[in-house]
């Protein structure tokens, strides 16, 4: 069936807009054939007199088994592509170039791994996966951006994720999708991919020395070794008098309640700024300092960025 969609600029557009067809073809048979059988039925036994009597029907074994099993069939069928297409699109591969995107009031703000700071322009480059790490610094917003098919809410308790690999070269509207106050229609920005030798001279390009800071993982190393952090983790592996921090990213720790928890930027975030909600087991008689007031989002995402490098 033939939809008016954005144009199809990534790896998941194709995919999405088959299986929103799928499902859009498949809603439209059912309401014209159940209209159809409907008109029929008004038609083909209406009263044509005082003593016109309606055939007494009372069930079909075989229609009623059929009209269970195909829907039934159609809703796994369709949970099952669903589910798979979300699993792929919640799991990004690991050499996803990654880029720092925080919502404001109203406007977006991206930061890349190298320092490099952008308002309202996210520029990638073709052919390569991009993760975005979101979070907002006030109210709900919603990432979206229609010609790559992705959309995640941006909140100010979490990192949200989304990621895709965009396949045209172009510029492409970036919305949010989720009403944040007076000016929400007005917090657009763009996003345009380039070949990777564009996107290279434009990373690194130093004209704007605003738009360039210390990059993430290096403003990291120094908020860790000012904050004192070398005093109870070690980096290399050895034992400290809390964990060590080498290859802590990304793994699964014991917590001392015997939950298991995944140590990803949430967990990072939270163990910095609430450093008492969970506790690795082996190590509860350790108080770390809450730096909750003390850190700005830069030096907590520098932080999480440098414990990624590790």
């Amino acid at each position: 069936m033939f939809t008016f969609m954005p144009e199809q600029a990534s790896e998941w557009a194709p995919y999405v807009d088959w299986l929103n067809d799928y499902i859009t073809n498949i809603s439209v048979f059912c309401i014209l054939g159940i209209t159809a059988v409907m008109l029929y039925f008004a038609i083909r036994y209406r009263r044509r007199g005082p003593d016109d009597v309606t055939p007494y029907i009372t069930h079909s074994a075989s229609l009623e088994t059929a009209w269970t099993v195909v829907p039934t069939v159609i809703c796994f069928f369709v949970f099952y592509y669903g589910f798979e297409s979300y699993h792929e699109m919640r799991n990004p591969p690991a050499n996803a170039m990654e880029v720092n995107v925080t919502g404001v009031k109203w406007r977006w703000d991206f930061e890349y791994s190298n320092g490099k700071r952008t308002t309202n322009e996210l520029v990638v480059p073709i052919g390569r996966a991009v993760k975005l790490i979101m979070r907002s610094q006030d109210t709900t917003h919603s990432f979206f951006i229609p010609a790559m098919r992705v959309k995640e809410d941006v909140l100010s308790t979490v990192y949200s994720y989304l990621w895709f690999t965009p396949t045209k070269l172009g510029e492409y509207h970036i919305f949010c999708a989720e009403y944040c106050g007076l000016q929400h229609s007005g917090m657009l920005g763009k996003l345009r991919v380039v070949s990777e030798g564009e996107f290279g001279d434009y990373l690194y390009d130093r004209q704007d020395p605003e738009a360039v800071e210390l990059p993430p993982a290096e403003l990291g190393k120094l908020k860790f070794a000012e904050k004192g952090c070398t005093a109870c983790h070690s980096i290399d592996g050895s034992k400290g008098l809390g964990p060590s921090l080498k290859g802590v990213f990304g793994g699964d720790h014991v917590m001392s309640d015997g939950s298991v928890v995944k140590a990803d930027e949430n967990y990072i975030r939270e163990s910095i700024v609430y450093s008492q909600k969970k506790i690795v087991k082996g190590f509860e008689g350790i108080v770390m300092p809450a730096f909750e007031g003390q850190l700005s989002e830069a030096e907590v995402n520098g932080l999480i960025a440098y414990l990624k490098t590790l």
